[in-house]
């Protein structure tokens, strides 16, 4: 292979991640609608929402806010999110992997949250910095459960750190495997910035928090950002917990079922559920999915060493 196919593969893998969340962010808003018993908006709604933040709104920057700080942070946050999908694509097209690719994948999921951190604290609004500091405990209550429950595919693949070992091997066949899924979703759920999690947001509150001061390209590339997000955290976790894709007929249908019922566990818990406070949201993450993501460590690594397949 030769050098440039990678690099056109991250590329291609960056665009149609793109797409796939523009698509997926349709798909979210259709089936609230419904479950509101509503219509919902046409399928090209988010592609002309992110044209008209682009081509048609000024971007606006506060008095009070540092420049650079204050703009660059969508664009780190939005090119993190970019290197993971093509990260996660290369794994499932080619197999290809490193030593320690997980830990990447890992660091470079936190980086959009730090980014929306950063970007509020530039603003200078004070709403965003109710927002940032929110922020900043959420990052501190579902960052340790979410890196505990990616523990137990590691313990599955053999103490292996590499995604592409990872595939073969279905972790979620077990009984750690579905405690470390759930947690993951959970944890996957405050990454997306979803209900009931959207507590650096709650614009019935703060106004939009973290995003209040943000209009034009800036507000586009988080909203590019987090509809990425919502198509690579799906990815992530078939991927390392339920075997990722066979590109076979049957293999592809699996995997688009897999894929669109995620989805859609992460829409019906943003509409079942109200927004929690801050509080509520650590209690839930320290006393309840830590626990539970320590328990399915536990378990994983009985079922190494006694070779129990089921745990």
């Amino acid at each position: 292979m030769s050098v440039l196919a990678p690099i056109g593969t991250y590329i291609a893998s960056a665009a149609g991640t793109l797409l796939v969340g523009l698509a997926l962010r349709w798909y979210d808003r259709k089936l609230t609608a419904r479950l509101q018993w509503r219509k919902g908006p046409p399928w090209y709604q988010p592609i002309a929402d992110v044209l008209k933040l682009l081509l048609c709104k000024e971007t606006l920057i506060p008095s009070t806010a540092r420049g650079t700080g204050f703009l660059i942070a969508p664009v780190i946050a939005l090119s993190s999110v970019a290197v993971v999908a093509g990260l996660l694509w290369s794994v499932l097209i080619y197999r290809t992997t490193v030593v320690g690719d997980l830990i990447v994948v890992i660091y470079l999921l936190l980086i959009p949250p730090l980014m929306t951190i950063l970007g509020a604290s530039a603003s200078g609004s004070p709403h965003a910095a109710i927002g940032a500091s929110r922020e900043m405990k959420l990052i501190l209550c579902y960052e340790l459960p979410f890196v505990l429950a990616l523990l137990v595919p590691v313990i599955h693949a053999k103490w292996s750190l590499q995604i592409g070992e990872m595939i073969r091997y279905t972790p979620l066949y077990s009984v750690s495997g579905v405690i470390a899924m759930i947690v993951a979703i959970f944890a996957a759920q405050a990454k997306l910035g979803q209900v009931p999690f959207d507590i650096a947001e709650a614009e019935c509150e703060i106004m939009g928090g973290v995003i209040v001061e943000y209009s034009g390209a800036p507000l586009a590339m988080i909203y590019l950002t987090r509809a990425m997000l919502l198509a690579v955290m799906p990815l992530l976790l078939i991927t390392v917990f339920w075997g990722g894709i066979e590109f076979t007929f049957m293999g592809i249908l699996a995997f688009i079922g897999k894929y669109l019922l995620l989805v859609t566990i992460t829409t019906l818990i943003r509409n079942t559920n109200p927004r929690l406070r801050i509080d509520q949201a650590m209690r839930f993450y320290w006393m309840t999915l830590t626990p539970a993501a320590v328990i399915a460590v536990i378990l994983a690594i009985i079922g190494y060493s006694r070779a129990i397949g089921w745990l």
